[in-house]
């Protein structure tokens, strides 16, 4: 974890070694500070030397000038270095999800992602802010005072030598039983992210049900949870607090009782005593500065190995040594194809969602995928582009195993719009080049009209730079599909394939979409995966797939002949329009 993490420094290393450097000449400052303050109590004060008084205090002055400068330097690169290497966290932790294959998104809630990101971050910056400052300043402090401690006086400079070994004892006690507590507490922060993230993007749903009662019940359920671990580790980081406090008391005591009978026996002065007190300030404030240090490790420490864990995630789809850069055409072959979603071994042929599918589609041609809920269409259509690697045999696209192509070649040629049509905020146009970033209007306008998206754009005021708000809460269901497929066209595919993503438009609209694609686009290899059997049945082959196996495959008129799901399925919706008709 610790290697991960100081990996992300890198251009603010400068800054992380300055931040000691000037905290390490602070604290010489003010080692020296309590012995001029003796000196003057002894040598001026003492013997009425009024001289040496002006001269010690004027360079006391310039001391603590001195020290207040390197304090402010030091805080200055360290805000510098710690928020620079937040920044750095972020764009790794960001930048590698980006490379993750769905298997390796499918580990990590969204929550889970977005508190990583954000208070997890937090946590560690904090941390190393507070380590390139106290790190340096803690030890050097107290290395230092105690070197003159016991230059003062060795038989009293032990009474610290106690306080630091039973400071010591409490903090690893500490420690050690409140990092288990919140290492629980950062997976509590998931849930509460969860149920915040749940409810505003189902908002209309809550309102709908009026379950906006249930919905604050279940929030400050995962707030009470929180708060109920957080105040279970504050008691135990609260024990530091009363160590440090009888500890620093005692020495106070000890210190004033024994120091006061050496004065009187003439083995120590007043102005030694003077310093020793300083000193005994100095040794407890660094351990009260450790001890905030490990509290606060300890704090960050759950939150490193979160990040770690994101940062160090390797996507388990990569590309093999000189992979083929081009796709010939749009022909699919999946031969002997098994999948599941997590590895199994051999006896667990359940867990496969799909089993033993074979099947050979041509380039160009159009094919229609029928099946249940959870019958494994999306599955199958998803193994095409790569977005998961088949368990057992093989998928080919063009002639080629997809594993031997560039992922990014592979997926430029593959057009896929996803059952969960999603929009991002910006305008229409923003959103239908991320199929191609270079299309001019022209092209998004065509490939709009495919679609039969151009009719109802051009009905908005500001047409194609009509602003589309986050999640396209703006546009209607029907709509988001229609751009969602305009997207996908503009990348000039060999293959297109629609998952489901014309449930939301009505019939006539559907095939007129369809009629689009046979005439536009001929050469382009189509899937449409759908419910409607009034969607599929002109497609050059349909399947039809049943608890993740093809049950069969043919045209419309041989399924119907042949197949009773098929049939089934045809005759019930049929049925149902008939019934509709007649009312």
């Amino acid at each position: 974890m610790l290697k991960t993490l100081l990996a992300q420094v890198k251009e603010y290393k400068r800054d992380s070694i300055l931040a000691p450097i000037f905290i390490t000449l602070e604290v010489i400052m003010e080692i020296i500070i309590p012995v001029m303050m003796a000196s003057i109590i002894d040598q001026g004060v003492e013997k009425g030397n009024i001289r040496h008084v002006c001269i010690m205090g004027a360079c006391m002055i310039a001391v603590a000038m001195l020290s207040l400068t390197f304090g402010a330097l030091s805080g200055k690169v360290a805000a510098k270095a710690s928020t620079g290497f937040a920044k750095n966290i972020r764009n790794a932790m960001f930048t590698n999800i980006q490379n993750y294959s769905f298997s390796n998104i499918d580990k990590y809630s969204t929550a889970g992602l977005v508190t990583r990101l954000t208070t997890d971050v937090t946590n560690v910056q904090n941390a190393y802010q507070m380590i390139i400052r106290m790190c340096a300043r803690a030890p050097f402090m107290l290395i230092f005072a105690m070197i003159m401690a016991f230059l003062i006086n060795g038989k009293l400079a032990l009474i610290f030598l106690g306080a630091i070994i039973f400071l010591g004892i409490i903090l690893v006690l500490v420690v050690s039983n409140a990092h288990p507590i919140f290492i629980k507490v950062f997976r509590k922060y998931d849930d509460l992210n969860a149920s915040v993230q749940e409810n505003i993007n189902a908002i209309r749903v809550v309102k709908a049900y009026v379950r906006e009662d249930y919905e604050i019940s279940k929030f400050q359920k995962a707030c009470t949870n929180l708060y109920a671990m957080f105040v279970k580790a504050e008691k135990i980081l609260i024990c530091n607090t009363p160590a440090m406090q009888f500890a620093m008391y005692t020495c106070i005591l000890l210190l004033s009782w024994l120091g006061a009978k050496m004065i009187v026996g003439g083995s120590l002065t007043t102005g030694q005593l003077m310093s020793l007190f300083s000193y005994v300030m100095n040794i407890l404030m660094s351990l009260m500065m450790i001890s905030m240090m490990f509290v606060m490790i300890t704090m960050s420490r759950a939150s490193g190995d979160r990040i770690a864990e994101v940062i160090n995630e390797k996507s388990d789809l990569t590309n093999k040594e000189n992979p083929i850069k081009e796709v010939k055409d749009g022909s699919i072959v999946f031969d002997h194809v098994s999948f599941a979603y997590k590895q199994h071994t051999e006896e667990e042929e359940e867990a496969d969602v799909l089993r033993n599918i074979n099947f050979q589609i041509e380039s160009g041609q159009t094919v229609g995928i029928i099946g249940g809920t959870g019958s494994a269409k999306s599955s199958l259509v998803q193994l095409i582009p790569r977005l998961y690697d088949v368990t057992k045999g093989s998928v080919l696209v063009g002639g080629v195993d997809v594993r031997e192509y560039e992922m990014e070649a592979l997926r430029n040629e593959v057009a896929m719009v996803l059952q969960k049509n999603v929009l991002f905020s910006g305008t229409i146009k923003e959103n239908l080049r991320w199929g191609n970033k270079e299309a001019t209007d022209e092209e998004m306008i065509h490939a709009c009209k495919l679609a039969q998206a151009d009719d109802f754009i051009k009905q908005f005021p500001d047409g194609y730079d009509t602003f589309i708000e986050q999640g396209g809460n703006n546009v209607s269901g029907g709509q988001k599909q229609r751009l969602c497929i305009a997207r996908a066209l503009l990348k000039k595919p060999k293959i297109l394939i629609l998952d489901d993503s014309t449930s939301a438009v009505d019939t006539r609209t559907d095939a007129m979409i369809r009629k689009a694609f046979l005439e536009e686009i001929p050469s382009t290899t189509k899937l449409i995966i759908a419910q409607r059997i009034s969607s599929v049945q002109d497609a050059d082959l349909i399947l039809v797939m049943n608890e993740g196996e093809v049950t069969d495959l043919g045209t419309h008129e041989e399924l119907l002949s042949r197949c009773e799901i098929y049939r089934d399925v045809y005759e019930s919706q049929t049925k149902g329009a008939d019934q509709d008709g007649s009312k």
